[in-house]
């Protein structure tokens, strides 16, 4: 069942916005809208592909975590996993994936879906895992868009990653920052700078956050890993292909075909 909008739309705006504000906020947003964006999304994800975002890069074609036939008996954590698309996929190569989620509703969609995998509702900031616990770790726009200190979550991937260990991540392109969030034409001139780190909040009535999304630049990115521990091996700038007819918030054909959507990083933990 979808959760009709309660109230008045939540004001947009860019302000500060900490940690814990960010956690907070996130969490309430992903349990609301957990049913429609699985209703919205549902079908382009599947229920068990690994898609790195909304061009459709698949890991079956990428294999940026390695070759399918080496992902058997591997250990892999899932950030962000939503409704598990991603781990249930890596279950079936072999893999011994656990999902993890700050929302519940989303989790509550891959027990729906099904999957003998483990399922925990954690804060990627805070994981529960003991060290060395993992050979990978991935997480498809998950986790990293949305909290306001991206390296205390590197830090803790880093910390239950085993020597060797493979993290891949994607989120939107940072250059997608400094366009309108629109898919046609008026999407197309920069209307933002580029610099500017601000966060992106909808807030309520009281000025409460009720969504946080923060903007690293590509550099932001590249010294946030490094300075977690992990050595940057590649960085995927995905194409939008031909097959791709979908729009999915600022991201569609016309706008794929001129500015990069997705970057992917993927990082080694030494």
């Amino acid at each position: 069942m979808i959760q009709e909008p309660e109230g008045p739309e939540p004001e947009a705006t860019r302000r500060d916005a900490g940690v814990a504000e960010s956690a907070r906020a996130n969490r309430g947003w992903w349990d609301r809208n957990a049913d429609e964006y699985q209703v919205e999304h549902g079908t382009f994800l599947g229920d068990d592909r690994f898609v790195w975002g909304p061009e459709g890069l698949d890991e079956v074609e990428a294999e940026l975590l390695g070759p399918p036939e080496e992902l058997k008996g591997r250990d892999v954590l899932e950030l962000g996993a939503g409704a598990a698309q991603c781990a249930r996929w890596l279950a079936a190569q072999g893999a011994r994936p656990v999902a993890l989620d700050l929302s519940h509703r989303q989790l509550q969609h891959a027990l729906r879906i099904g999957g003998s995998f483990p399922l925990v509702c954690a804060d990627a900031g805070a994981l529960p895992f003991a060290d060395g616990s993992f050979d990978l770790a991935c997480s498809a726009y998950g986790a990293l868009p949305f909290v306001a200190d991206p390296r205390l979550v590197l830090r803790e991937v880093h910390r239950v990653l085993r020597p060797g260990g493979r993290l891949v991540f994607s989120v939107s392109h940072p250059i997608r920052w400094a366009f309108p969030d629109e898919p046609g034409p008026e999407g197309l001139s920069v209307s933002g700078s580029y610099f500017d780190r601000t966060p992106y909040v909808e807030q309520d009535e009281q000025g409460r956050a009720v969504y946080v999304e923060h903007h690293r630049t590509l550099g932001d990115r590249v010294r946030d890993v490094v300075a977690s521990g992990f050595r940057l091996v590649d960085l995927v700038e995905p194409e939008w292909p031909a097959w791709n007819t979908s729009e999915w918030g600022g991201w569609s054909p016309l706008r794929g075909s001129l500015v990069p959507g997705t970057a992917i990083f993927v990082c080694v933990r030494d």
